[in-house]
């Protein structure tokens, strides 16, 4: 077996964030009596919402303010006047509450069921270990590793150090990171000098610098990834 360890990352990689995201907004302003929150006010929070994002991957703010400001930026820009730090809660909540599986990820874990899994997602503690805990894959993995938990998130190499350290992990060369972001998973992994792979089932065009050592389209791809059947980009 080419790996013996797979670290996954989970929005958009084992979980599909987008239909997360939407049903969590959704309920988040029924609660509030603001019914078509979801039309009115979305479009906003996604755009605010990436910003702080990849300010958090670039070091430039932390989880705990991103929690706050996204919602008080997207405040400010309707003139709502809500409580930032409760409605950022009650979000954190509803999201811990969707889970939304990506077609053949039981089917690939289950596949490859001589590895050891464990998670390392940027998310809050709070809701992805709902949405893991929630699901089918609950007691798949070793570990659910957050930035949160953390202090540090990907691409930082402190959060990977902590893994390693946490699932007892010697030999880099035994370990494979997934995730279907380049500049977070990707990059993360290449700067911790371990193999990566971009779950890419869009097939986007990677635009950037960052090479991953495989990508896949598909789930059942792994299995020749982890057999060492499938040759590296």
């Amino acid at each position: 077996m080419r790996y013996e360890v797979i670290m996954f990352d989970l929005d958009d990689t084992l979980y599909d964030f987008g239909m997360t995201e939407k049903n969590a907004f959704q309920q988040l302003f029924v609660e509030y009596g603001l019914p078509n929150g979801l039309q009115d006010y979305l479009s906003s929070y996604k755009a605010i919402s990436k910003v702080l994002w990849d300010e958090l991957e670039n070091g430039i703010t932390t989880l705990e303010l991103l929690k706050i400001e996204r919602f008080k930026r997207l405040f400010l820009e309707h003139s709502l006047e809500l409580d930032v730090e409760k409605v950022s809660d009650k979000y954190i909540e509803n999201l811990g509450r969707e889970i939304h599986l990506i077609d053949g990820v039981e089917e690939m874990l289950t596949d490859l069921s001589g590895c050891r899994f464990a998670v390392l997602t940027n998310g809050f503690q709070i809701a992805q270990h709902a949405r893991v805990n929630g699901s089918p894959l609950n007691g798949k993995f070793e570990a659910i590793i957050t930035s949160e938990e953390v202090g540090y998130q990907k691409p930082q190499s402190a959060i990977f150090e902590y893994a390693f350290k946490k699932l007892g992990i010697t030999d880099p060369s035994s370990v494979l990171m997934v995730g279907d972001s380049l500049t977070s998973d990707i990059q993360g992994g290449n700067n911790f000098g371990i193999d990566t792979c971009w779950f890419n089932p869009q097939q986007k065009e990677n635009r950037t610098s960052i090479l991953p050592t495989y990508e896949i389209q598909d789930w059942k791809e792994m299995k020749k990834i982890v057999r060492g059947q499938m040759l590296e980009i």
